[in-house]
C-alpha cells in the first residue's frame, strides 16, 4: 500500500505581542499551543477564561497573535483552525471562529469591527464583530490561489488590505464598506522581492500620504520600502549585507538570513528588524521627504544566544520587546521554550540599551509567566534558532517532490477522493 513519508513535527517560533498602551494592560507571548498574558498594570499574570473549556486554550501551535489598534480586544490563531478573539478588560474569549484550513496570520480593522484572517491555501476570511457573537461564520474575503499567506495588514487610513505570501507577491486590497460580500477591487501590487515576503509594516501617514508608505521583509535578506497606492518600490536595504552576515556578492548559506519580523516605532520612521542568524537587531532609519531606508545601528544581545522570532512595541514608551523560541524542540528536555528581552530607548530619546532582567517593565514577576521558570541554557537557544529556520524553509520554500511523491499526493487529494 502506498504511504506518504512520515512529516517531522511541525515547529513553530515562539510570538510576542505588546499593548498599544504598554503600561496599562499587558504583553502576551504563544508558544505552541499556549497563551501567556502578564497584566503590567496589575503587576501579575492575566487570567484567561475561555468558556469552551479549552485547556490549553489552542490545541495546536499559534501562529498569530494582535492586539488591536485601540487596545480593546486580541486575536490568537493556529494550526488548530480556530480564531480566538479575546476582550482585554476581561481576558475572556468573546467569540471562536472555524477556519477550513490552518490560519497563518491575521489583522483587526483600525475601527475594531472586522477580524481578518489568512489560512494555509491562500485565502483571507473575514468575520464581522457585531453583537451576537456566538456561532460567527466568516466571509471569504479574497484569495491569493494556492499560497500560503504569510502577512496580513491595514493600512493607516483603513483604506487598504494588504496580504503577502511566499510567491513574493504584496496585494494592496480596496477593503469595502462591506467586507462580508468580498474585496474585489484591487489597488496594486507590489513587486519585487525575490523570495518570500514574510511581514509587513507600515510608516505613520501624514497629510501627503494618508495611507502610509510600507515596509516589506523577505527570505531575499531585504527590507523594502514601497508606495502602496501605485506598487512602486522607493528604495531597498539589503539588511543582512549590512548587518555582516553576508558578504556584498550574497556568498551565504542559502535561505539562511530571511527577514523574519519587522516593527516601527517612532511614528514609523524608525523600523527594527529581526534577522535569521542575528544576536540582536538592526534599525532603520526611514526618511519619508527622500523615501529612503538607511542602517542607523545593529544593537546586540551580547553574551546570550538570542535570536529574535518576533517584536513588538506600543505606541506609549521606548521600548522593543523581542522573544526567541519554539513551541517543541525534538529531542530536548524543554518541549517549548520562551525568552523575553526588552531594548529601551528605541524612541531615541535616549541610548539604546538592552536591559537586564530586573530592569524590564514587570520585573520577574513577567519573566516567570511568559517564559517559565525552568532554566534553559544556550544551546537550547541555538537549536532553537535553528530549528526555527528549518521550520520557515520548509513551509515557505516551495517543494521538489520526485514523480513517484507527486503521483501519490494527486490521489489523495480531497477533490479527487470526493469524485471517486
Amino acid at each position: 500500500m502506498e504511504s506518504e513519508p512520515k512529516k517531522e513535527t511541525e515547529v513553530a517560533p515562539a510570538l510576542i505581542a505588546v499593548h498599544p498602551d504598554q503600561s496599562s494592560v499587558a504583553v502576551a507571548v504563544a508558544v505552541g499551543p499556549h497563551l501567556r498574558v502578564f497584566d503590567l498594570a496589575a503587576g501579575s499574570a492575566a487570567s484567561l477564561i475561555d468558556d469552551s473549556d479549552a485547556v490549553p486554550f489552542h490545541k495546536d501551535n499559534i501562529r498569530a497573535v494582535r492586539f488591536a489598534a485601540n487596545g480593546k480586544l486580541f486575536v490568537s490563531a493556529g494550526d488548530d483552525k480556530t480564531v480566538k478573539v479575546w476582550s482585554t478588560q476581561s481576558w475572556r474569549c468573546i467569540t471562536t471562529v472555524s477556519s477550513e484550513k490552518r490560519v497563518t496570520a491575521v489583522a483587526i480593522s483600525n475601527d475594531g469591527t472586522f477580524v481578518c484572517f489568512a489560512d494555509k491555501f491562500g485565502l483571507v476570511w473575514v468575520v464581522d464583530l457585531d453583537p451576537p457573537l456566538l456561532d460567527k461564520k466568516p466571509a471569504p474575503l479574497l484569495s491569493h490561489y494556492c499560497s500560503i499567506i504569510t502577512s496580513l495588514e491595514f493600512s493607516p487610513d483603513g483604506r487598504f488590505i494588504l496580504s503577502a505570501d511566499r510567491d513574493f507577491k504584496i496585494r494592496v486590497t480596496n477593503f469595502p464598506n462591506k467586507p462580508l460580500n468580498g474585496a474585489h477591487q484591487i489597488q496594486s501590487f507590489c513587486l519585487g522581492h525575490t523570495e518570500f515576503v514574510s511581514c509587513l509594516a507600515f510608516v505613520k501617514s501624514s497629510q501627503e500620504c494618508p495611507q502610509g508608505l510600507l515596509v516589506s521583509g523577505s527570505g531575499d535578506s531585504t527590507v523594502r520600502l514601497w508606495d502602496i497606492t501605485s506598487g512602486a518600490l522607493l528604495d531597498t536595504c539589503e539588511v543582512a549585507i549590512k548587518a555582516g552576515l553576508l558578504e556584498s556578492n550574497g556568498k551565504a548559506e542559502e535561505h539562511g538570513h530571511a527577514v523574519t519580523d519587522l516593527w516601527t516605532v517612532r511614528d514609523g520612521l524608525l523600523v527594527a528588524v529581526a534577522i535569521q542568524s542575528l544576536h540582536g537587531i538592526v534599525l532603520l532609519n526611514c526618511n519619508v521627504s527622500s523615501q529612503t531606508l538607511s542602517v542607523a545601528k545593529v544593537v546586540s544581545v551580547a553574551g546570550e544566544a538570542f535570536v529574535p522570532t518576533c517584536l513588538g512595541s506600543s505606541s506609549s514608551t521606548g521600548n522593543l520587546w523581542m522573544v526567541t523560541g519554539v513551541s517543541s524542540l525534538p529531542g530536548s528536555n524543554n518541549p517549548s521554550l520562551a525568552r523575553v528581552r526588552v531594548i529601551s530607548g528605541i524612541d531615541g530619546k535616549q541610548e539604546s540599551v538592552v536591559l537586564e532582567d530586573e530592569s524590564i517593565p514587570g520585573g520577574k514577576k513577567l519573566l516567570e509567566t511568559l517564559q517559565g521558570t525552568a532554566s534553559v541554557d544556550d544551546n537550547a537557544f541555538l537549536a532553537a534558532a535553528e530549528a526555527v529556520k528549518a521550520a520557515m524553509y520548509n513551509l515557505l520554500i516551495k517543494k521538489q517532490y520526485p514523480s513517484e511523491n507527486r503521483e501519490y499526493r494527486k490521489k489523495s487529494r480531497n477533490d479527487r477522493k470526493l469524485k471517486s
